[in-house]
């Protein structure tokens, strides 16, 4: 049976769940509208209308639908007449199991609100990354809707600590990304200590084969339910996608950063190294940015997110992974730094913008040789994506400039009405006796532009036609590099070498090393060339025209790290054996003085090795 005819009717109709009066609640369980009015919904989504039909009434449901349409309260329509009615045990009535911990926080948190006036149900979560003893204080406590991740669920079934003889209705969120990160043993687990008699529901914006399979073997007369039609994009996305070599692909990110201004954006990068990385290089060139990966613990990640949904950190880079479940309705832009691996993946990830019916862009960086797999991954997406080429530095610049001069002219007219005290009065008159009216504005301007680190640049990226066929030839970058050495500065000739002594056993990484040169030398990340980091030390490049200025700021002890030392390269290192023997040689005949050259003292006994 499928409902997609109910869910795709004329306007002339009445819609799935809503009486000809015109109640857009009449059909919703009557112990649900009081929490729906007060959250100010007006009117369902097509899914939550789809889920309420009558004939769907006592069936297993397979849910699809986009990302952000409202897939969660239906849920709650859909366990609520269970909840209603008296409880038949201490284990959970319903059990809810998702791929990650921040998809697990967003279900608990919908439900929540949704279950509000139905009494004695209570909600919990248990996840990886927490506590178990915690965990058995949650379950002891009985909540009637229990949401959980795979792994840690399976764990407290073969403990004997999680009971789930009572589960009537059981729903697998996000199908298809349990099943590719490879939970296909712990599902089944799970599913096999359950009643034969539940309700199993698989709720997935894509069903692939796999979970064609697994609803076979573990539904019953499923109902297949389209709030969107399978493979149909979000019409609330624009996508764009512009071709980029490898080794410029973090300048096109800073570069679109720079355009987009304040706009809450998610990047997508493939490893959890790049998440990191990204995030140091962005927090060097004055962005506000922070990694999600699968490394941070839970309590990391929760400050993370926390700091995202509330405007402190306008990026976040991501795995895909990471972001499962990343719920914050206000993100304006997706940045895929790399091509996906499939259509499905650029649909979950694209569908973190364009939510809840506001308008999102999701911008894909593609190097010019994986134009057929591009292509062959938005036809599987079933979206059209426009090639647009890169913004240049000066039309970036220009949009930065008026964007700028929009926020000055209306703080200035604010500050206007509000009136100035005598005092400042008196001292612009004193000003303006002594200098030009224009040349005091200009210069007061001067003073109150925010000095940015991070600057457009133009980059030599392949002409594209709309369909992304190249027009001509093009450099080949490095793939999946993001060593500031990419980045294409002067070259050696136009650059100093210095020395700092952290490295791989101090947990050096280009961008650690990047964030604390540019806070300890006051330079630009593009000041920066190439970084090499050896065994206990590191050396890299300063742009010459800024290397005194850079001296003689990192080379200051520092409060903060008062051990690192950063000074100009004196050539190789001893080794310690080298060291020994030049001791045991005794001291140096009289006389016998290092030799200068260019100003830096090296010893003619140093030896090439490490």
């Amino acid at each position: 049976m499928n409902l997609e005819e109910l869910v795709s009717q004329d306007d002339t109709a009445p819609a799935v769940g809503q009486d000809p009066a015109g109640d857009p609640f009449s059909a919703v369980p009557a112990a649900l509208r009081g929490a729906l009015v007060e959250r100010g919904f007006t009117e369902l989504t097509s899914v939550q209308r789809a889920v309420l039909d009558a004939e769907v009434e006592g069936h297993d449901l397979k849910i699809s639908s986009q990302t952000g349409s409202g897939k969660t309260v239906a849920l709650g329509f859909v366990l609520a007449p269970k909840l209603v009615a008296e409880r038949g045990g201490h284990g959970p009535d319903a059990l809810i199991i998702v791929p990650t911990r921040e998809l697990a926080t967003q279900v608990c948190n919908e439900l929540e609100w949704l279950m509000a006036d139905i009494d004695g149900v209570r909600l919990a979560s248990v996840t990886g990354g927490t506590p178990l003893y915690r965990d058995r204080q949650i379950l002891s406590r009985g909540p009637r809707i229990l949401v959980g991740t795979p792994g840690r669920l399976l764990d407290h079934v073969r403990n004997g600590v999680l009971d789930l003889s009572q589960v009537s209705e059981l729903v697998l969120d996000e199908a298809d990304q349990m099943l590719d990160m490879g939970f296909r043993e712990e599902l089944e687990g799970i599913l096999d200590a359950t009643p034969e008699e539940r309700r199993t529901h698989l709720v997935s914006a894509t069903f692939p084969r796999a979970i064609q399979q697994l609803a076979e073997r573990y539904q019953r007369d499923a109902v297949s339910i389209e709030g969107t039609r399978l493979g149909d994009a979000n019409q609330d996305i624009q996508h764009v996608g512009h071709i980029v070599n490898n080794r410029d692909r973090y300048d096109a990110l800073v570069n679109l950063l720079l355009m987009s201004d304040e706009d809450r954006t998610l990047v997508f990068v493939e490893r959890r190294a790049d998440a990191v990385q990204v995030a140091e290089l962005l927090e060097a060139d004055g962005f506000d940015a922070l990694p999600l990966s699968g490394e941070l613990i839970q309590s990391q990640r929760e400050r993370t997110m926390d700091a995202f949904r509330r405007g402190k950190v306008r990026v976040l880079v991501a795995t895909d992974v990471a972001a499962r479940g990343l719920d914050v309705p206000d993100v304006s832009t997706v940045i895929h730094m790399a091509p996906c691996i499939d259509g499905q993946v650029y649909t979950h990830r694209s569908g973190r913008t364009g939510r809840a019916g506001r308008q999102g862009r999701s911008v894909l960086l593609a190097p010019p040789n994986k134009r057929y797999k591009v292509t062959r991954m938005l036809d599987e997406a079933a979206v059209e994506l426009e090639w647009h080429p890169l913004p240049r530095a000066a039309e970036i610049e220009q949009v930065m400039n008026q964007r700028a001069h929009e926020r000055l002219t209306e703080e200035l007219q604010s500050a206007l009405k509000g009136g100035s005290s005598d005092k400042h009065l008196a001292q612009a008159g004193a000003l303006l006796t002594d200098s030009e009216p224009e040349a005091l504005v200009a210069a007061l301007l001067a003073r109150l532009e925010p000095k940015r680190r991070a600057q457009p640049k133009d980059l030599n990226v392949p002409h594209m036609n709309k369909d992304g066929r190249r027009k001509g030839e093009h450099p080949k970058g490095k793939k999946g590099s993001f060593d500031k050495g990419r980045r294409g500065g002067k070259g050696p000739a136009d650059t100093v070498r210095f020395f700092i002594n952290r490295g791989l056993k101090q947990g050096a990484t280009p961008g650690r090393i990047l964030a604390e040169l540019c806070r300890r030398g006051k330079v630009n990340g593009s000041d920066i060339g190439s970084i090499a980091i050896h065994p206990n030390a590191s050396t890299f490049d300063v742009r010459t025209d800024v290397s005194v200025h850079f001296e003689e700021n990192a080379g200051r002890r520092d409060s903060r790290d008062p051990n690192t030392l950063i000074r100009r390269d004196r050539g190789p290192i001893p080794s310690a054996q080298e060291r020994n023997k030049k001791k045991s040689k005794g001291a140096k005949p009289a006389g016998k003085k290092p030799f200068k050259r260019e100003g830096r003292t090296k010893l003619r006994a140093r030896s090439l090795k490490r």
